[in-house]
């Protein structure tokens, strides 16, 4: 296959981003990156393009909410707009593929619960095609507390949804889910368009289980990458199909840029993307 071009999602840099838009998008562009993954872009999308156009980057994919009414972040919560007007949005910036970024826990704990994830992601799939935008979705770690007849309930949304549904997989939520992440994405073959690559080291409770505590991004041990245990070298080797390797922090170790940096490293020196 082709390698996979380089991202990195902004709400890595959530902070510096709102501060300066233009001299962030700059830092990376500098670094030699071309494309970006937005978040929150829906109440500024000609802001965000217009800062794109200057940086000469592009945003093929996207985080917005699709499913919840309210999008929960460990740090707080987005409102959720209608979807054509996250689609009218998303086609504003340049995306291609707008990707749901987290559906609360409970949703994913019950067979029921799990169909209507993904007939809820099917019904805009055409929607969608009517702006010129795929749909897809970003896991996190409570899609693999349950199972249903063997399969986890992330398996069963996979087996459920379109597929014209892309996945993005979040290497580091997979392993902090149980999973074996190389496995996985040998096995999502030509759904898995995109990986988030972090390190780190897995809580030793699920923070997304029904038995967890408060969780916020804070507390997690992040690290770059070859310093956690997520097996990102073999996990991106087994995909066959992605087209985007996403470097995200949740909770970035040092300076941000400079871990964006050692992650861009990581990938160019691995041979990971073109």
């Amino acid at each position: 296959m082709a390698l996979p071009e380089a991202s990195v999602q902004l709400y890595t840099l959530a902070e510096e981003f709102s501060a300066d838009m233009s001299g962030s998008l700059d830092k990376l562009a500098a670094m030699g990156l071309r494309n970006v993954e937005a978040f929150d872009f829906v109440r500024r999308p000609g802001e965000i393009r217009t800062a794109l156009d200057g940086a000469g980057l592009a945003s093929p994919t996207g985080h917005a909410p699709l499913l919840s009414d309210e999008l929960w972040t460990p740090d707080g919560s987005i409102p959720t707009p209608a979807p054509e007007v996250v689609f009218e949005a998303a086609a504003k910036v340049g995306l291609t593929t707008v990707i749901d970024p987290f559906v609360a826990p409970e949703r994913w704990f019950t067979a029921d619960g799990v169909a209507d994830i993904a007939e809820r992601l099917n019904a805009l799939v055409e929607t969608a095609a009517g702006f010129g935008l795929a749909v897809g979705y970003h896991n996190h770690a409570q899609e693999f507390v349950k199972s249903f007849d063997g399969q986890t309930a992330f398996e069963r949304f996979v087996s459920l949804t379109d597929p014209r549904v892309q996945i993005e997989l979040d290497l580091y939520w997979a392993l902090v889910g149980g999973q074996d992440a190389a496995a996985l994405t040998a096995a999502l073959g030509d759904r898995l368009v995109a990986v988030h690559v972090k390190d780190g080291i897995a809580p030793a409770v699920n923070p997304f289980g029904p038995d967890a505590g408060e969780f916020g991004s804070a507390s997690l041990d992040q690290r770059r990458p070859g310093g956690g245990d997520v097996p990102l070298a073999a996990a991106l080797q087994a995909a066959s199909a992605v087209q985007y390797a996403v470097i995200e922090y949740d909770n970035a170790p040092g300076d941000v840029f400079d871990d964006i940096a050692a992650s861009l490293a990581f990938l160019r020196d691995g041979g990971f993307v073109r």
